[in-house]
């Protein structure tokens, strides 16, 4: 198939599969959601995705009907009856069906499973990107991934209409994250990343490069750094699932980094290194 669609057992191309429309998250977006890229048919980082999805949904109180092996199994599944080598497959657990409610569905209303595989190539890691920034005015639980992204959506949309690649939330002079990326710098050879705390999502991407920052022996810290810092840092690296890890030039018209293409290049490499090695 070029793509597909699965909801609750049922499989069909994305553009013909239908839903019921009193599932939650029609009314309130009541769920949670991960995508990760698929290269040779493996998807990459599962367990720490289906790790983060069933923090998500505990912390909402979404009682997952599945174990994590179960979910995995019907994920590959899908992956699998995809002809492309390279996908990005995007699934979401909802509350469930019911007659619309503020209040959680009572008595045997069981959640709701969506999924979608389509053909996507990796971005190119070494685009620079363009960036701009809003105040960010979400709630205050960003650490889980809930499809309430109506915000997220207004800057992503500003930063369209700017010819931008991502818009840069702040709180006050405070960095947390992106529309729908992490952000961290490097100065004077350390990496700084705001930390996991409910301001931003833990990013499996944000983790990894940790990880290879501490294993090529460079600094990190974990702490808020604010939008002069963001400016004069000699890189700025926005990561995500779908960027892994790039670095931007422009941060509201002005250039940022560039200072530090040799320390870059080692982490993008062993990312690259890492993605590669997991789905082939």
């Amino acid at each position: 198939m070029k793509n597909i669609a699965y909801y609750n057992g049922r499989t069909a191309p994305i553009e013909e599969m239908m839903i019921p429309m009193n599932d939650r998250a029609c009314y309130f977006g009541d769920g949670v959601y991960e995508a990760a890229m698929v290269r040779n048919h493996k998807i990459f980082a599962l367990s720490e995705h289906l790790d983060r999805l069933y923090n998500s949904a505990g912390l909402v109180k979404i009682a997952m009907p599945w174990t994590k092996d179960e979910l995995a199994g019907i994920l590959q599944e899908l992956v699998d009856q995809v002809d492309e080598d390279e996908q990005m497959i995007y699934w979401q657990v909802t509350r469930g069906t019911a007659m619309r409610n503020h209040i959680f569905p009572k008595g045997d209303v069981k959640p709701n499973l969506w999924v979608t595989v389509k053909p996507m190539h990796l971005k190119d890691m070494h685009h620079k990107l363009k960036l701009t920034e809003m105040e960010d005015t979400r709630f205050l639980h960003c650490n889980i991934k809930t499809l309430n992204l109506m915000i997220n959506c207004i800057a992503a949309e500003k930063a369209e209409e700017l010819g931008c690649d991502e818009c840069v939330f702040h709180r006050g002079s405070i960095v947390t994250e992106c529309a729908h990326s992490n952000i961290s710098i490097l100065k004077d050879g350390v990496l700084i990343t705001h930390p996991t705390d409910h301001y931003i999502l833990p990013g499996i991407t944000r983790k990894h490069i940790i990880e290879i920052c501490k294993a090529h022996n460079i600094p990190v810290d974990e702490t808020p750094f604010t939008l002069d810092d963001l400016l004069t840092a000699d890189e700025v690296l926005v990561s995500s699932s779908t960027k892994l890890c790039c670095s931007a030039d422009t941060f509201e018209g002005k250039s940022v980094g560039g200072k530090a293409p040799e320390l870059l290049k080692v982490i993008q490499d062993a990312y690259m290194e890492k993605y590669l090695t997991e789905t082939a």
